[in-house]
């Protein structure tokens, strides 16, 4: 019996990794930033409606990977800066759970096995349970994590659901209000994601609070597991 559960984890596991691969390669093939760009066009006419399937589409777009920065950009241009970041914070906070519970329930079970012996794996893990909500909030204000595969890599380790939860939610404030209200610049959803774009100083600022954040995460988890790392070695556990 126990050889038969690290066996289904791993068949799930791998069912999920196929299914979110033909999703991506199908996106790159059909053109997903052009069907995002419809759908946001659709959505601009539904009134409370759109609303509802704009938070829908974005959390399926986040579960299988899909690019989301035109949809944080379309709410810009639907729904202005303040209506706009209201949805977007709602819709990505949604999604980032959304992906971090497949990541738990899919793959947590399978990656315990895999690092079952491995001490510094397990002082990671249990430094970011112990730190979760600091880590998690840090990450959320770097450009340099990917959101999409950030949100199944918390779900692989022990921070608890309420701390990812709400240290997703605020650590994303910063950056949607920015990008929204990006999007609301360009007045048109044709014009998202064209070439050429200038930056604004505002995308500099938040660049350079993101590499910033950047820096600090990484210090502070290597510190922090360090910690853990040391305290497992010194009881012998």
């Amino acid at each position: 019996m126990n050889g038969k559960k690290p066996a289904g984890s791993r068949i799930k596991l791998i069912g999920v990794i196929l299914i979110v691969a033909a999703v991506v390669v199908l996106f790159k093939i059909f053109n997903g930033q052009l069907l995002l760009r419809n759908a946001l066009d659709w959505i601009s006419g539904q009134g409370m409606l759109g609303a509802v399937i704009y938070i829908l589409l974005y959390i399926l777009a986040t579960v299988f990977m899909m690019p989301g920065s035109v949809l944080t950009l379309g709410a810009g241009v639907i729904y202005g800066v303040v209506w706009g970041s209201i949805l977007v914070s709602v819709a990505a906070t949604s999604a980032a759970t959304a992906a971090f519970l497949v990541g738990r329930y899919f793959a947590r079970d399978w990656v315990s096995k895999k690092i079952e012996g491995n001490e510094k794996f397990k002082a990671i893990d249990t430094a970011v349970a112990k730190e979760g909500w600091k880590i998690v909030g840090l990450t959320r204000l770097s450009p340099i994590f990917p959101f999409n595969l950030l949100n199944y890599a918390y779900g692989l380790t022990k921070v608890s659901l309420k701390d990812y939860f709400f240290a997703s939610w605020i650590g994303m404030i910063p950056g949607t209000i920015m990008y929204v209200y990006i999007g609301s610049l360009a007045g048109d959803l044709t014009r998202l994601g064209a070439e050429g774009h200038t930056k604004t100083m505002g995308e500099w600022i938040l660049y350079v609070v993101g590499l910033t954040a950047t820096v600090v995460v990484t210090v502070y988890v290597t510190r922090v597991a360090k910690k853990a790392l040391a305290g497992k070695v010194k009881s012998g556990s």
